[in-house]
This record gives structure tokens, sequence and C-alpha cells, in this order.
């Protein structure tokens, strides 16, 4: 089961709005999942050791939030414009609640700032820095925070031109 369908049947278990707009299964096969998306690059790293699927599952869900906001989402289907918002809400607290039971404290405050980074690129049209957010994020998350990573987050927040090509080396550390 690819860790979508897992997010579908977590979803589908939840009730309400979320689950009457899940996709169908058979749209979530391998095909459908990332190979290489940010919950697989979280799950990947030594934090995650023990935990991989869990790892995988709550990124998911909170990739899948921030989709909701901005882009086209994945798992979930057939939500009107003005319902997105709060799917995605929920989808991002039902990940953070599955990160809070891993007790993983580094990596709540490492979510909020990957949201917030993302969040203002996507404000300003930035999609280049929106994902190269994501991807260090779910990097600092699986391998923990590098000095690199850090300093990328403070280029963001300050919006410093040099920004994006640090956040994009941070993914890559």
């Amino acid at each position: 089961m690819t860790s979508l369908q897992r997010l579908a049947e977590l979803a589908r278990a939840q009730g309400g709005l979320l689950a009457a707009v899940v996709r169908d299964d058979s749209l979530l096969g391998a095909n459908g999942a990332p190979a290489h998306g940010p919950a697989q690059i979280a799950s990947a790293g030594p934090r995650a050791e023990g935990n991989r699927e869990r790892y995988e599952l709550l990124m998911e869900a909170i990739y899948e939030g921030y989709l909701l906001h901005y882009a086209e989402p994945r798992v979930v289907d057939g939500v009107a414009d003005d319902l997105c918002l709060l799917a995605g809400d929920r989808l991002y607290a039902l990940g953070l609640s599955l990160l809070v039971e891993l007790g993983d404290i580094d990596a709540v405050s490492e979510l909020a700032d990957l949201i917030t980074i993302s969040a203002r690129a996507q404000e300003a049209d930035d999609l280049d820095m929106a994902e190269a957010a994501w991807l260090a994020g779910a990097r600092s998350i699986g391998w923990g925070q590098s000095a690199s990573h850090r300093i990328a987050k403070e280029l963001a927040f300050a919006n410093a031109p040099e920004a994006l090509a640090a956040m994009r080396a941070s993914a890559c550390a």
C-alpha cells in the first residue's frame, strides 16, 4: 500500500467532510505515489528510524494540506474552492497530531517554519522557493537541521535574493 493510499484510508477513518472527498484507491496506486517527494525524503532520514511509515504518512498528510491550499491535491478530489482551505487545515492538523504523538518537537518547529516559508513564497508567486522549502524542510525533518538550513531559513524570512540558492543547497546537504 502506498503512502497516499494509507493517507486516504486514514482520512476516510476520520469521517466527516474529508472522508467524503477522498479519491478512489484505484487512482492512488503506485503510479500516483511520488518516488522522491517530501514525505519520502523525511522518512528516509535517520531521525525517522523505527517510525519510517509513520513519518511518511504524517508528511503526506501535511503536504496534501499544503496542496489543497495552493496547488492540485493528490488524495482529495471534488472539494469546492471555498472548502479547500478547511480540508487543507484538517490535513495539516491530522499530520501534526501524528507528529506530536511521536514527540518530535524539533520536527514540529521545522514544519512551522516550512509552512510559513512556503506560504510566503506562494503569496509572492515564487513557486521555485516553495518547492525548495518543502524539499529542504523534509530533509531537515529526516536528518536534523544543519547550519546551512538555518541560514537558508533566515535568508528566506528576510526575503534575501540568495534565499532560493541557499534553500536548494540545503535540500541537498
